[in-house]
């Protein structure tokens, strides 16, 4: 129930508007108090009246309005609610929320808020899926902005895909998580990201093609739940996601020290891409070129930190995830690993060249678990996330 609470909506300029009147009456019967504010662009798909109607309360539209300026009303308005929430967060809105505008009332009460705020975005799919979406859309994750949806369906415009605003019941679901803390809130996860680098010299390493997208991601989604996360990251190409507790390191050894350090933990997600060998005596002294020929380097292997966590006979976490990257009979071989590595699931992907996943933005996995395989549609690496954030909610209960 959300009784007693206060929503400041905020409804923005697409066809998925009208779901917003269905989601002030789902809020109020759930005892909550929506206070409504209509941009330009919202107000050519649902009327003031509608909304006022609906929720019981001034429908505010003009950033200047004097009465309420008198007592600077703006500033009032975006810090009285409980949370801010933004149904249908298009793209023009979303870009003009990472700019940090304020050019009228809904961004600026977006910049003046001390509120966490939650976005439904709506849009159509090829505007979803452009390069500028992606980033506004990472941009805003990383400032602690809260998402529900967008999901898969057919769109007004005929089309088909991401991009269609979450329905009003799964809206209302994700405003309850984030007043009540989330259904994580309490537990503590450990979240390792991004490749390690094992040094040959002071200026040569080896290691692999891995980003740190899917692992910032999943630390971002299980934050976003509520849960305490630490994200233990080696040398990523993507930014930490605020709001986490991130311990930076560079070698295998030391992931799985910071990973002991960390614990204990509810659940551990192991997205790293943790090199497989490190070299036995890495020069401390950069290596030359010369006439006694190619240098040859002493591999010894490193230590397995999925396996290490998950066997463990005292203090392992209820739950175990690890990551398989793979280029051939990939269910197969990620079944294999996920019964010899002991963890309770594997998520499997194809990281052949072609596929374009390792380092990319998008992501195809399948689920391995000890009843079988679930595929898992192609989809942004934030979907990815999100959707295995809810699985371990409800997994740990």
């Amino acid at each position: 129930m959300l009784t007693g609470k206060s929503i400041l909506l905020i409804v923005g300029g697409g066809i998925a508007a009208f779901k917003t009147l269905e989601l002030v009456r789902l809020l109020r019967a759930q005892g909550a108090s929506v206070t409504p504010v209509l941009t330009e662009g919202g107000a050519q798909f649902v009327t003031p009246l509608s909304l006022a109607a609906l929720a019981g309360e001034t429908v505010h539209r003009e950033l200047f309005d004097l009465t309420a300026e008198a007592e600077m009303g703006h500033i009032e308005l975006s810090r009285a609610a409980d949370l801010v929430v933004v149904a249908p967060a298009t793209a023009d809105l979303m870009g003009r929320m990472v700019g940090g505008l304020a050019d009228d009332l809904a961004t600026t009460l977006l910049l003046a808020t001390d509120k966490r705020v939650l976005i439904a975005p709506a849009m159509n799919v090829r505007m979803w899926e452009h390069p500028a979406t992606r980033r506004n859309a990472n941009a805003l994750r990383e400032d602690g902005i809260l998402f529900v949806g967008p999901t898969e369906g057919d769109m007004a415009c005929g089309e088909y895909g991401p991009g269609r605003m979450a329905e009003p019941a799964e809206i209302r679901a994700a405003i309850a998580a984030a007043l009540g803390g989330g259904p994580l809130q309490g537990r503590h996860v450990l979240v390792t990201s991004g490749p390690t680098h094992e040094p040959v010299d002071p200026v040569r390493y080896i290691a692999n093609r891995s980003s740190g997208t899917q692992g910032a991601a999943i630390a971002a989604a299980l934050r976003d739940l509520g849960a305490r996360v630490t994200l233990v990251t080696g040398p990523a190409s993507v930014p930490a996601p605020t709001g986490v507790d991130v311990v930076p390191v560079e070698t295998a050894r030391q992931m799985l020290a910071a990973v002991e350090a960390a614990e204990p933990a509810d659940a551990a997600v192991f997205a790293a891409a943790v090199a497989d060998w490190h070299v036995r005596a890495a020069s401390e002294q950069k290596i030359k070129k010369g006439a006694g020929g190619l240098p040859e380097l002493a591999l010894a292997e490193n230590p397995d930190i999925l396996a290490t966590v998950s066997q463990r006979a005292t203090g392992r976490p209820r739950l175990v995830v690890g990551f398989a990257a793979e280029t051939e009979s990939v269910v197969e071989t990620a079944t294999a690993k996920r019964a010899r590595k002991g963890c309770d699931w594997l998520l499997a992907n194809d990281v052949s060249p072609e596929t374009g996943i390792m380092g990319g933005t998008e992501n195809r996995v399948v689920l391995i678990t000890e009843t079988g395989a679930e595929d898992w549609p192609r989809m942004s690496k934030q979907a990815v996330a999100d959707r295995l954030a809810r699985r371990i909610a409800e997994a740990l209960g």
